[in-house]
């Protein structure tokens, strides 16, 4: 290991054990107790998630909150340094790409499918890059598709490329006219994504990491394709018929979400990242107010806190403690929520390992929900 790498990783260690703010005792800060005590309650439901951590920032000021384990087996906690699947909160990424090479230049939102990916389905042709980053596209989402679903459970450690997972769905209409409606779709940043590659004439993850990562020094973040997390991991569960936890860290491949999804971070770097993303660190003001054109009830998948309403690859969510501006996501074995203030001094990462929806847990995910929202009271706390 290098040295530079041994520094990373000794101040990120450092940080946690100043900074972090274990079950609530009587060190831990009046502003923080309601949320400590229910990310507590969140971990110790039957069907709750293993563990839990929330990183709250406020300019310099971090603060570390966790309840549960990172692991079942050993009982090792959860660490904010350590690698979770960031599951759709990577389309903000998508988003930083995007939105990194309109600012400089090299894309427009106005720009066409049919300009720039002339081998998809000729009825996708006017759809625009802005559309896709809104989800206004009208694409169906491939991950909804039956014939993605059966290609995934027979071939689970072998991805597609990331055409073909526009394929199923290339013989389908679209589900209504370019921009007219707000609809969430797997698909559309995808489409981004390879927009992105084309204009650059380099494969997506190249462009990532040019566009966004090696900027804002993201050296714990990356796009795999595999089966495989980098260590270390926090790991994700599901829970089995016989309400034990099972391991679900690497069931599928992450080419099965590609830019949709396959980013594996830490929740130091997720951070980071969504500090940078809306504190315009990769576009200036201009492209940020294109940015932040919301389609109110437009809501992030799973429902983030509050009133959601959707902008181009971010949302905005207001709650009863203010403004913030993020994303949500959720894969097998993660559910992840992160936001900012406009001006990315204030942040919060709320991350779980269980995913969690409102569908299939419907009581666990208000409870995270609830959790999301008194993380962003906290990070708010001085303003009330």
């Amino acid at each position: 290991m290098s040295p530079r790498r041994i520094a990373s990783l000794s101040s990120l260690v450092l940080a946690a054990l100043i900074l972090a703010a274990l079950p609530a005792r009587a060190g831990t800060p009046p502003a923080g107790r309601p949320l400590q005590r229910a990310i507590d309650r969140l971990t110790e439901r039957p069907k709750g998630p293993p563990g839990a951590i929330v990183v709250v920032q406020r300019g310099s000021r971090l603060r570390v909150f966790r309840a549960g384990v990172a692991n079942v087996r050993t009982g090792r906690p959860m660490q904010p340094w350590k690698h979770m699947r960031i599951a759709s909160t990577a389309k903000a990424y998508s988003g930083g790409v995007a939105l990194s090479l309109v600012d400089r230049g090299l894309l427009s939102l106005d720009d066409t499918i049919a300009e720039l990916l002339p081998w998809a389905p000729d009825a996708w042709g006017e759809v625009t890059l802005g559309q896709a980053l809104h989800h206004t596209s009208g694409i169906p989402d491939f991950s909804m598709s039956q014939a993605f679903l059966d290609h995934l459970l027979a071939n689970l450690d072998d991805p597609v490329k990331p055409r073909q997972l526009l394929g199923f769905v290339a013989d389908e209409d679209l589900e209504f006219d370019p921009g007219t409606e707000y609809r969430y779709s797997n698909s559309d940043n995808v489409v981004v994504a390879l927009m992105a590659a084309k204009v650059t004439g380099h494969r997506y993850q190249r462009v990532l990491r040019d566009e966004v990562l090696r900027p804002l020094r993201l050296r714990g973040t990356s796009l795999p394709s595999g089966v495989e997390m980098p260590r270390p991991y926090i790991r994700g569960y599901d829970v089995d018929d016989q309400g034990d936890p099972e391991d679900v860290s690497e069931v599928f491949a992450a080419g099965y979400a590609w830019a949709s999804g396959g980013i594996v971070s830490t929740p130091f770097e997720q951070n980071r990242f969504i500090r940078a993303y809306v504190g315009r660190e990769l576009f200036d003001r201009e492209t940020q107010a294109q940015q932040f054109d919301f389609i109110p009830g437009g809501s992030s998948e799973p429902p983030g806190p509050g009133r959601n309403a959707a902008g181009l690859a971010i949302f905005r969510y207001r709650t009863r403690c203010g403004t913030v501006f993020g994303h949500t996501g959720n894969t097998a074995g993660y559910t992840q929520f992160f936001a900012a203030s406009r001006n990315g001094r204030r942040s919060v990462v709320v991350a779980v390992n269980r995913q969690t929806t409102p569908t299939t847990e419907p009581e666990v995910f208000r409870e995270l929900r609830r959790v999301y929202t008194l993380a962003v009271c906290t990070l708010n706390s001085d303003r009330r």
